[in-house]
């Protein structure tokens, strides 16, 4: 399972083949980033509302889990919690789910949060519309796909850059203990550098279609 560095599975996942697309533009659920296909995805079907409160509560216990751990023992702690606990917590949530659930971005930490095919695509179309000054907090994306001849809903949300929890190990200005730690921990590490209100990655879920 990967645990992205940015708000994972240790093995990619193969790019989808688009059976159908669906990008959502409202101001109650938020913008939506593609046309419909053949199958379109409804903003308001059931996959789509598991999706998202599956990423919400991902993204409500990891924020409280390093905030605890910034205000006990700071940043370098909290760079443990996001290398060991944070995987327990995606793949306990993968597991009432039914499906995967974890964190991508284009600049990772943990090399196994790289993206497929299919998240690299939908991570550029994420910048390019907050670029273009799209509310990020709502950009989302679903569709179905086939994966080795099986269909497969996969969704992404985008997770933008906050200055609190994460300018500390993800920001322009971290202290060298903090980046120290980084380095022994994630030897690859890509992901600093950002600024408040950048895409800085996005939940991606995959779940098989009965």
């Amino acid at each position: 399972m990967r645990c992205s560095t940015t708000l994972g599975s240790t093995t990619s996942k193969p790019a989808g083949i688009a059976l159908s697309v669906l990008m959502i533009a409202s101001t109650l659920l938020g913008p939506v980033l593609a046309q419909a296909g053949d199958d379109p995805v409804s903003p308001m079907d059931e996959r789509v509302r598991e999706a998202r409160a599956v990423s919400a509560e991902l993204a409500a216990k990891l924020k409280y889990q390093l905030e605890a751990a910034m205000k006990a023992d700071g940043p370098v702690a909290a760079l443990a919690i996001c290398n060991t606990v944070a995987p327990e917590i995606a793949n306990d949530l993968s597991r009432s789910f039914g499906g995967e659930i974890g964190r991508t971005a284009l600049k990772v930490r943990n090399p196994n949060n790289k993206p497929d095919a299919f998240e690299r695509g939908i991570l550029e179309r994420f910048i390019a519309e907050a670029a273009a000054a799209t509310d990020m907090a709502n950009l989302e994306y679903s569709e179905l796909v086939e994966e080795n001849g099986k269909r497969v809903f996969r969704y992404m949300k985008a997770i933008p850059m906050a200055e609190k929890p994460c300018a500390a190990c993800h920001g322009k200005s971290i202290s060298p203990a903090v980046l120290d730690n980084i380095k022994k921990i994630y030897p690859e590490d890509q992901a600093t550098g950002f600024t408040s209100g950048e895409v800085r990655g996005a939940f991606t879920i995959s779940k098989p279609v009965d």
